[in-house]
């Protein structure tokens, strides 16, 4: 199962829309922040929103393509999208909402052309219960928990088995008890749906949990694409760092084989170069700046130097640092780096007399072109 996308379409507002892509397997992530064109991408896909040009096809099937013409109605395409907002309809009860996804359900291999009144039961009663409503088909939406609702909408968008399921930041109003739950849920949901699945989110996190390979928009353009592994360790440009939770960021300059200088860092540090474009900024992320007391095991070695705590903040786990280099700080916004530490390693050096000693290993700095 495959699905490729290649659509272009612009705004008199000025913005515009330019993706390709392709999904199959393991769910496709898409990060970006607000206004990015994620969710009108999903639009795109689903037979919402008309591009002006491009191709997308499902599984060998021709969706859209504006060369021959070809513009399927979003019920004809077998492509199940699931909104932020759920958009389940208040007036009508859960089993009604579930049967409103089946109101174009087109037939699979050994369906009949119609879905009878005992299948359409039938079909509603299964969703029911493997979405853990049972009991509840004949509630209305107002009645329901925010998870209770959240999984009717998705037995509403399976229900017709789509080939494709677009998922635009389906956890974005939960609570976070609720989320990690439902997460947990729809990862099994997932390792059962053979079909190709989209997940569009803000969270870095979640996208990481959920997908094998990310695709990265910015300003309505694909700006980075493949395995999140990769993405992560090696972003291909400043703003996708940032867009994928990195930090810190210097200027930088060369200053001999193998050695820079971090101009925003007030340090000179040693990292091989990958690649041959000229870089115009180091960075690191803040899980991966090392901090250690004076009189801690692994307080020195390459890229080490003084530092000096300006301020911090509390999590329920970490604790994030905000460290100056080579110099004590004049005030708390006087900071070069953050860095974050569990807090049991925390607790082995706050006490200790500062300043203390941070190292930005070789293998955790990257540098990223102009």
């Amino acid at each position: 199962m495959e699905l490729a996308v290649q659509v272009e379409k612009r705004f008199r507002s000025g913005f515009r829309l330019d993706v390709a892509f392709m999904a199959a397997g393991a769910p496709l992530g898409i990060l970006g922040p607000s206004g990015s064109g994620k969710s009108l991408t999903l639009r795109t896909i689903a037979g919402l929103e008309r591009p002006d040009r491009g191709r997308i096809v499902l599984d060998g099937r021709v969706l859209f393509d504006s060369a021959s013409r070809i513009d399927l109605p979003s019920r004809e395409r077998r492509v199940g999208l699931l909104f932020q907002r759920l958009a389940l309809f208040p007036h009508m009860t859960v089993s009604e909402n579930i049967s409103f996804g089946l109101r174009d359900s087109i037939p699979t291999a050994g369906d009949s052309p119609v879905l009878s009144r005992e299948e359409r039961k039938r079909r509603i009663a299964a969703q029911l219960t493997a979405y853990r409503l049972d009991g509840l088909g004949s509630r209305h939406p107002v009645s329901l928990s925010g998870g209770q609702q959240q999984r009717v909408a998705l037995a509403r968008t399976l229900a017709p088995r789509p080939l494709a399921l677009l998922l635009d930041e389906p956890f974005s109003a939960l609570d976070t008890h609720l989320r990690a739950e439902l997460e947990r849920e729809l990862r099994e949901t997932l390792a059962g749906f053979h079909g190709v699945t989209l997940f569009v989110s803000h969270s870095i996190e979640e996208a990481y949990r959920f997908c094998g390979d990310l695709v990265v928009l910015e300003h309505g353009g694909v700006a980075a694409a493949g395995p999140k592994e990769k993405i992560f360790r090696h972003p291909p440009t400043l703003e996708v760092a940032r867009l994928t939770g990195c930090k810190n960021f210097s200027r930088v300059r060369p200053l001999g084989k193998d050695l820079w200088e971090a101009l925003d860092w007030n340090c000179r540090l040693r990292l091989v170069q990958d690649s041959k474009e000229v870089p115009a900024h180091i960075a690191i992320r803040a899980h991966h700046v090392h901090v250690y007391g004076v009189a801690s095991p692994g307080a020195a070695g390459e890229n080490t130097f003084p530092c000096w705590l300006a301020s911090s903040t509390e999590s329920p786990f970490r604790i994030t640092l905000f460290l100056r280099l080579n110099a004590p700080p004049s005030s708390s916004a006087d900071f070069h780096l953050q860095a974050e530490v569990f807090k049991d390693h925390w607790e082995s050096f706050k006490a200790q007399p500062q300043p203390w000693r941070v190292q930005l290993a070789p293998d955790r700095l990257f540098l990223l072109p102009e």
